[in-house]
């Protein structure tokens, strides 16, 4: 795939033309690059800095994901947030997230990132933009997850399940937070399983970095809250806003590439960003995946 071939499929983006494209020939895995910082179990990040532009440019700056600012405040204005609050909030990406909340909402944003490389930029972040202790970034290890118990009022998690399992990461969700703390939970979930020998399947695991046994049900994450004492007041399906916000994004990405050509190494990387999107809503189409929202309260 050629950069001409992302203008026609997310330029005009003609009905079906994105599950169409979701072919295996697509399929590359995003590599970061040999001097990428390592993570958690030695792991390299696979957030370079030009694939860190390349999102920038889709979702906007500090962003992760479809939305960006707006789907953010979105997901944390119900919870009342004021500047006496305290927010852990679960997948500060490369900073926009805490920021966001911090400058809009008001309170004391604690941002937690497992990847090295997105700690880096969301710190940087958080210093030009003189937040100081009201947006701070701190690193969490999935594998072993842990966050100071009963010290904040709420808590806001980003996909957090991407690399750690339901049970422990929420359980040390919970226990992170004050008693009537309310808890909003954005995570992206199979109702059944996943056939790995689908070339869909396989290569927006392996563009996504993904176990296909690590993605949840909607019902088991609903389950695990209930076990832990949350009192799960919403469940809520985001998958049509999720695909339209990314069709938006790539539309303006799409738009700017007609003003400022981008370089052989954002080229590249915009490509396998476009084959992992393609793949991704490919899935969303067919409901293999969906991205679901919960608001619990957790019960004194």
């Amino acid at each position: 795939m050629r950069l001409p071939r992302i203008r026609e499929l997310f330029g005009q983006v003609p009905p079906g033309a994105v599950a169409a494209a979701a072919r295996p020939a697509m399929v590359a895995t995003l590599e970061a690059p040999s001097s990428a910082a390592a993570g958690f179990g030695g792991q390299r990040s696979p957030w370079s800095p030009e694939r860190l532009e390349v999102v920038d440019l889709l979702w906007g700056k500090g962003f992760q994901f479809p939305g960006g600012e707006i789907e953010t405040l979105h997901l944390a204005k119900p919870m009342g947030l004021s500047a006496a609050s305290s927010l852990l909030l679960l997948g500060a990406g490369s900073g926009g997230p805490p920021c966001c909340i911090a400058n809009s909402l008001g309170g004391w944003v604690t941002g937690f990132e497992s990847d090295p490389c997105l700690v880096a930029a969301a710190l940087d972040r958080s210093i030009r933009g003189g937040l100081g202790r009201r947006a701070q970034i701190e690193t969490w290890d999935p594998a072993s997850p842990f966050f100071e118990r009963n010290q904040y009022h709420h808590g806001l998690a980003l996909e957090p399940l991407k690399q750690g399992l339901p049970e422990p990461t929420l359980a040390a969700l919970s226990m992170a937070l004050k008693p009537a703390g309310q808890f909003v939970l954005l995570e992206t979930v199979a109702d059944g399983p996943l056939d790995a020998s689908d070339p869909v399947v396989a290569g927006w695991r392996r563009l996504e970095g993904r176990r296909l046994d690590m993605v949840p049900g909607e019902l088991a994450i609903t389950r695990v809250l209930g076990r832990l004492g949350f009192d799960v007041r919403i469940v809520e399906d985001l998958s049509q806003r999720h695909m339209q916000q990314a069709v938006v994004g790539w539309r303006r990405a799409v738009r700017g590439m007609q003003h400022a050509r981008p370089t052989a190494r954002e080229a590249a990387c915009l490509i396998q960003e476009a084959e992992l999107w393609l793949l991704r809503m490919k899935l969303f189409r067919g409901r293999q995946l969906r991205l679901v929202r919960w608001h619990a309260i957790l019960r004194s």
